[in-house]
């Protein structure tokens, strides 16, 4: 009889605790949601990715004395150092006027930092923030998203002394300089977009953010920021193919646009074809390919 009474309840199977589980309105803690619920979700988050990115941002140089006046003198001096050892001694000026090398070196390198500080951000958005990521419940691309716009806002700084440079030499305000904000909008999708990849690679491999300076860095003197792509193509003898790899990559087509929108002497024949087609293929395919791929990943981030 006692025997009895301390006999265990069987164990239910595994499709019949689904199914109670779905009678009383249960579901798995932490599951990835579909991709249209996950939007709204992010959607419903846009007031902390904004706040989360302004906090972001002043806190970035809280300890400086200059504070804030860094976001603008650190691309300034990169601009300095690459003018003196690019276009003094090496002589990488060469088929661009005098005058319009340093807006012109000044604009890409100003651009440029816009992508590589948005893909040094997000590879540690998941992995540099688990405290947060574990404690709360979220749409985790909040946060990749987040640091681009970070970036974002610190290049909208650094365009005010940029445009003190155009008028400096020469270049007046005109209706090409609207062109500035479509081709940073495209910008800012294709950086969003990477930022979401390497986030979800960076979350799984956190040496990655020590290997990526290395890689931008090729990245960089691969895309014009320091030389024009086209003057140096007529002197040397490169294959058709790496030609086109040289000026259809995404860097160099946002700082061809933005140069091309607000210096004078920067006209069409230091555009490659179709630059806004490409600059439009390029954003659409990184925004949409890396929100995938981030979504995808969702219900392992923070996890052991």
């Amino acid at each position: 009889m006692s025997q009895a009474l301390h006999t265990p309840p069987p164990i239910p199977a595994e499709g019949d605790l689904a199914a109670l589980a779905a009678r009383h309105g249960l579901t798995v803690s932490g599951a990835r949601p579909s991709l249209g619920a996950y939007v709204r979700q992010l959607w419903g988050r846009r007031h902390f990715i904004v706040a989360f990115s302004q906090a972001k941002l002043t806190a970035q140089y809280s300890q400086a004395k200059l504070g804030q006046l860094w976001q603008v003198a650190t691309p300034l001096l990169n601009a300095a150092v690459y003018f003196f050892i690019f276009g003094l001694l090496l002589g990488a000026n060469r088929g661009i006027p005098s005058d319009v090398y340093v807006p012109f070196l000044v604009t890409g390198v100003f651009v440029f930092t816009f992508t590589q500080s948005s893909v040094l951000a997000g590879v540690r958005a998941i992995s540099g923030n688990l405290g947060l990521v574990r404690a709360l419940h979220f749409p985790r691309a909040s946060l990749p998203i987040s640091f681009a716009l970070q970036q974002l806002q610190q290049l909208l700084f650094s365009m005010i002394v940029l445009v003190v440079i155009m008028l400096a030499f020469g270049n007046l305000p005109g209706l090409s300089w609207l062109l500035v904000v479509p081709a940073l909008t495209l910008q800012f999708v294709f950086n969003t977009g990477l930022a979401l990849v390497f986030a979800r690679m960076g979350s799984k491999t956190p040496d990655l953010a020590q290997l990526m300076p290395f890689v931008l860095r090729t990245w960089m003197y691969a895309s014009g920021v320091m030389f024009s792509i086209p003057a140096m193509l007529r002197d040397k003898d490169v294959p058709g193919r790496l030609a086109d790899v040289l000026q259809w990559n995404p860097a160099a087509v946002y700082m061809d646009l933005v140069r091309f929108a607000l210096i004078d002497d920067y006209g069409t024949s230091y555009l490659p074809p179709h630059v806004w087609a490409f600059a439009v293929g390029w954003a659409l395919l990184a925004g949409a390919a890396g929100f995938v791929y981030f979504w995808k990943s969702e219900e392992r981030y923070g996890r052991g």
